[in-house]
């Protein structure tokens, strides 16, 4: 039995369960090209919160904006943990499914329970060094991001004054690669092979799984020399909040890290990028010469969020969403994406006048907004920032509506991001990877190696300099 409401969709008087429901497959090849057109079409079926098909897996995914906030802010009602997940404790999700091993790495972005308050405040504690501006690591930072923008730029630059490069390939993946390194604390280049790994994991194909188990066998190496010989780094100020943490559960968070500061960071200077120079985001080029470069990544992410599909809650029990009942232990899947896109939203901040670009949910809501936002958000703006003023000139080599775009079951950034550009005749001062210290103040390590040879070395670099002048 069924009731028709405003606003598309019906109401599921009976209660189906999910796993008898007709269940339309979410990840397609529309999904791949234009999802806004998924959204709307399962918005105008089901309204606000839709059954959907997730590579086999049955899943609700949560459309609406007041519905995902509604999600997003109760932790008691809608908890995270795959231990509250019915079906996988039933044994009816594939043990071959392929978002599997991005879900099974139990960090703090999933865990659930009663362990997860002093893991938070640990990262809490650990990132806190990296995100206060007043922080002496927080300025070496900003400043070391500055110097590998300028690295990245430079190489880009060896193939003439004007050209063509891929600034996907060649500036906003390989930026934050640096940036995770130095905050890990890798030795060298070891870092690189590891956030490929990384890449490779969070974009779910076949080779998914041993992806992960080379990931997390670096990391746990990592973690292992960081608990003997601490650092100015992520792990060892982890460690030092939480030094109960196992290496295994060390490794995890470094993960975790890892994801964040990487794939995600580069989707968002791409996307930033793309926003300014096609001026599709309505002043967005007047705020970056504003110097308002925060207010336009605001503006970006809420037209394309770089995660645009939330790790799973679980109903805690049969629980009123949308026009369904969600049964407990059904798995929640909040859409950003699709929640900017809410006409109850959109149509408020399109206005003006009601809603702040900073009502986004990129970095989701409530007491489990993502840890890394401040550093992200520094990391991204810096680099955006630096491109700018070393470019004078940048425009797109294809029309907006032809960029290439790769779409995951988390993520949705650009394959590549052609530019046609001009280097600026008088670049802005170089800056060092370890800023100037202060009387009585420790000096980081820098953990980027200054030697030509050992740089040439590393994977990341050879590729990059294989790319010099490509498409010129």
């Amino acid at each position: 039995m069924e009731s028709q409401v405003d606003g598309g969709g019906s109401v599921d008087l009976d209660g189906a369960r999910l796993e008898s429901m007709t269940l339309e497959p979410l990840l397609t090849r529309d999904y791949e090209t234009r999802p806004s057109l998924v959204y709307e079409r399962l918005r105008q079926r089901h309204g606000p919160v839709a059954p959907v098909d997730l590579l086999g897996v049955p899943a609700w995914l949560v459309l609406g904006y007041r519905e995902s906030l509604e999600v997003l802010q109760d932790d008691a009602a809608w908890p995270k943990g795959l231990e509250n997940w019915r079906a996988r404790s039933e044994g009816r999700v594939p043990a071959d499914w392929p978002l599997g091993p991005s879900l099974e790495v139990n960090h703090v972005l999933i865990q659930g329970g009663p362990g997860y308050p002093a893991l938070r405040t640990a990262w809490d504690a650990a990132l806190k060094p990296f995100q206060d501006p007043r922080h002496p690591q927080a300025k070496r930072l900003k400043t070391a991001v500055t110097a590998y923008a300028d690295e990245l730029i430079g190489l880009v630059g060896q193939a003439g004054g004007t050209g063509l490069a891929d600034l996907s390939a060649q500036f906003a993946r390989p930026l934050p690669l640096m940036v995770a390194s130095r905050l890990l604390g890798f030795p060298g280049s070891q870092g690189d092979d590891a956030l490929m790994d990384m890449w490779r994991v969070l974009d779910a194909g076949p080779d998914a799984e041993p992806a992960l188990d080379r990931l997390l066998a670096a990391l746990a190496e990592l973690a292992a020399v960081k608990l003997k010989t601490p650092g100015e780094d992520f792990p060892s100020y982890l460690l030092a909040a939480h030094p109960d943490l196992s290496l295994d559960e060390l490794a995890r968070e470094l993960f975790m890290l890892l994801g964040m500061t990487s794939d995600h960071v580069g989707i968002l200077i791409s996307n930033t990028v793309v926003e300014v120079i096609s001026g599709e985001g309505g002043g967005a080029r007047a705020s970056l010469s504003a110097g308002m470069v925060r207010e336009s990544m605001n503006r970006v992410v809420m037209r394309k969020p770089p995660l645009v599909n939330f790790v799973p809650r679980f109903a805690a029990e049969d629980t009123p969403l949308g026009n369904h009942v969600i049964r407990a232990g059904d798995p929640v899947w909040v859409s950003s994406a699709a929640a900017h896109a809410d006409p109850l939203f959109a149509g408020q901040v399109e206005s003006g006048t009601t809603v702040s670009t900073r009502a986004h949910l990129a970095w989701g809501a409530g007491r489990r907004q993502c840890p890394a936002r401040e550093l992200a958000s520094t990391v991204a703006a810096v680099g955006v920032g630096r491109l700018f003023e070393r470019f004078s000139h940048l425009e797109l080599a294809l029309p907006v509506d032809q960029l290439p775009w790769r779409s995951s079951p988390f993520m949705r950034g650009l394959r590549s991001l052609p530019v046609r550009y001009e280097l600026a005749a008088t670049p802005g001062p170089q800056s060092s990877p370890v800023a100037e210290t202060e009387p009585g103040e420790q000096t980081a390590a820098d953990p980027t190696p200054a030697d030509p040879a050992i740089r040439q070395r590393s994977s990341l670099w050879r590729y990059l300099t294989g790319l010099i002048g490509v498409g010129r």
